[in-house]
């Protein structure tokens, strides 16, 4: 009989519940560290379980303190919650501009939390290129929730819908967000709408702005989102939003959708990593290879366009001037 693969030893303790494994492993990852590949490879087939939660919206809005009590109402619950909050990335060292230690409420010594903030490093689309390798550790781990905060920048941060099973838009009263996600590209993903800061005038006009936009439309598969008005800081709203958030957990599992969304998040994640592995190599290429070079050479000269020279790339014919 054959016996299964002994576990690399950072794997092993991960599932264990070693925090600082976790903390170490996620460090690699946003490194891009090589040697941890073979660690978050052999923790694959034990993810998929966490339900995975995104957060978008402009900056300014409240994702942080809706995080916050959301925290509170599961760990209430006694589900073990990884919060990964995104942040922009400062242009010096690269690093998180923001941080959790600002932003989150962390609380002192509670085992069933563990929060991680990231930085950006320029990728664009609200989340960091790594987020998903990132959640894919945390669930792993044990945590039962995993709540991912977007950069913020509002009009971009669509790709938290290739992490998350549920998204979540956040926008608040009298910024001209809830008509503005039209053209944003927020209102096509999102899964939930929620008007924050509910406290201020005009909260109850935007969730109705919003609610009668979102019935204009279909519904994407048949789900319509819903609008949850909240106030973080007194709580208001938060059971009413947690509902809607498992309301559509539901509904992927009874339509059957589950598994057709992993399937095309995952289907979009390979592809991204094939195509950032072909321009790295391609790109040392077109300097080092004589026949390549020769092709960047006509390109600069204005004998060869831009799109001629991907195309003679592409077809494998490189070919002299």
């Amino acid at each position: 009989m054959t016996r299964a693969p002994a576990l690399p030893t950072p794997a092993r303790r991960i599932l264990e519940g070693d925090r600082r494994a976790l903390a170490q492993a996620i460090s690699a990852v946003e490194a891009h560290d090589p040697a941890i590949a073979p660690v978050v490879g052999a923790l694959y087939s034990h993810s998929g379980k966490a339900r995975i939660v995104g957060l978008t919206g402009p900056l300014g809005v409240g994702k942080s303190s809706l995080i916050n009590a959301l925290l509170k109402r599961l760990r209430a619950q006694g589900r073990k919650v990884g919060v990964i909050a995104v942040d922009p990335s400062s242009p010096f060292s690269g690093g998180s501009v923001l941080g959790d230690r600002i932003r989150i409420d962390r609380p002192a010594g509670d085992a069933g939390v563990f929060f991680r903030s990231m930085a950006s490093r320029g990728h664009a689309g609200g989340i960091a290129a790594t987020t998903r390798s990132v959640a894919r550790l945390l669930d792993a781990f044990g945590m039962d929730v995993i709540l991912v905060e977007t950069v913020g920048s509002g009009q971009v941060d669509v790709e938290v819908r290739d992490v998350a099973s549920t998204s979540v838009v956040v926008l608040v009263p009298h910024l001209g967000d809830e008509v503005q996600t039209l053209k944003a590209g927020l209102f096509e993903i999102a899964d939930v709408f929620c008007v924050n800061k509910g406290e201020l005038a005009g909260a109850d006009a935007a969730a109705k702005d919003l609610t009668e936009l979102a019935g204009l439309g279909i519904g994407r598969d048949g789900w319509r989102p819903p609008v949850v008005t909240t106030s973080a800081p007194s709580g208001s709203g938060i059971d009413e939003l947690w509902a809607a958030i498992e309301a559509h957990e539901t509904f992927l599992d009874t339509s059957r959708l589950r598994d057709a969304g992993e399937r095309r998040r995952l289907s979009r994640e390979v592809v991204q990593l094939v195509q950032e592995r072909v321009a790295t190599h391609l790109a040392a290429a077109l300097e080092s290879e004589p026949d390549l070079s020769t092709i960047l050479d006509r390109v600069v000269a204005r004998e060869l366009d831009p799109q001629a020279a991907a195309d003679l790339l592409h077809s494998g014919r490189p070919r002299r001037g």
